[in-house]
């Protein structure tokens, strides 16, 4: 079974930057296209940045394109979320996932969750 681990979450201003990194183990990292999700308080679970199996293809949510970039590094098993000019409407509990495909790069069938880690963004 493979479990998904986040980590480089915390507390910045609006303007800032993070790198959250998610560590795979388990199952062989490069048969799985990776994702990223995020859940605001009192708002729904909602798409971030999708990956396929290689990197050669991404996709973002119109929310946050252009100020983050999702990357994967398959020999070492982790999936990178790169944000830029974070805003306070960022600030949510970020989920790395994966999904039971290679090839998409809009994951949707998942199969795996991380337990999450939290972005807060201050004024």
């Amino acid at each position: 079974q493979e479990h998904l681990v986040e980590s480089g979450g915390g507390l910045v201003q609006a303007g800032g930057s993070l790198r959250l990194s998610c560590a795979a183990s388990g199952r062989t990292f490069s048969n799985n296209a990776m994702g990223w999700f995020r859940q605001a308080p009192r708002k729904e679970r909602e798409f971030v940045a999708g990956i396929n199996w290689s990197g050669s293809r991404t996709n973002y949510a119109n929310s946050v394109k252009g100020r983050f970039t999702i990357s994967r590094d398959n020999d070492k098993n982790t999936v990178y979320l790169h944000m830029n000019n974070l805003k306070p409407e960022d600030t949510a509990v970020y989920y790395c996932a994966a999904d039971r495909t290679p090839h998409t790069y809009y994951p949707t069938d998942i199969i795996f969750w991380g337990q999450g880690t939290q972005v807060t963004v201050s004024s």
